[in-house]
């Protein structure tokens, strides 16, 4: 399929398909009049790096973990590298959020030094073993 196709069944742009490539997490052949073609598995593929993408990893964190990803459908093959990548996520998501709420405090007792109304405290998270509800799906098998 030509890279419009491949637009329009992965509500991705060209542009940002085109990045993808030049990253190394799509790969497609070249007509001999130089148009880019991708399999129909490339629907798949760029659903996956998006997937990904949302959970916060970069391009360069992505391309290591995709082989460990299944071709089709949810879930990963057991890859250390992915552990390790996702274990390195998920401590600088934990330290990022230490920091909001450490900022989020400051600014709350800032606040309480003014007439203004003193803001509602946010609720403690306490993060927990396992995926959170709000990943996709087919993230979390």
């Amino acid at each position: 399929m030509l890279i419009g196709e491949l637009a329009r069944h992965t509500g991705v742009s060209t542009r940002l398909l085109r990045y993808y490539e030049e990253q190394g997490l799509l790969r497609s052949e070249r007509d001999s009049n130089g148009y880019r073609r991708y399999a129909p598995e490339a629907v798949d593929r760029v659903r996956r790096v998006r997937e990904l993408l949302a959970t916060g990893l970069n391009t360069d964190a992505i391309r290591t973990v995709l082989p460990c990803t299944h071709s089709a459908g949810p879930g990963v093959r057991d890859c250390a590298h992915f552990t390790d990548i996702v274990d390195g996520q998920l401590s600088k998501l934990d330290d990022d959020i230490a920091e909001l709420q450490r900022r989020r405090a400051a600014l709350t007792d800032y606040a309480a030094l003014s007439d203004l109304p003193t803001p509602t405290p946010a609720p403690n998270p306490t993060p927990g073993p396992g995926p959170s509800s709000a990943a996709p799906s087919s993230i979390a098998s």
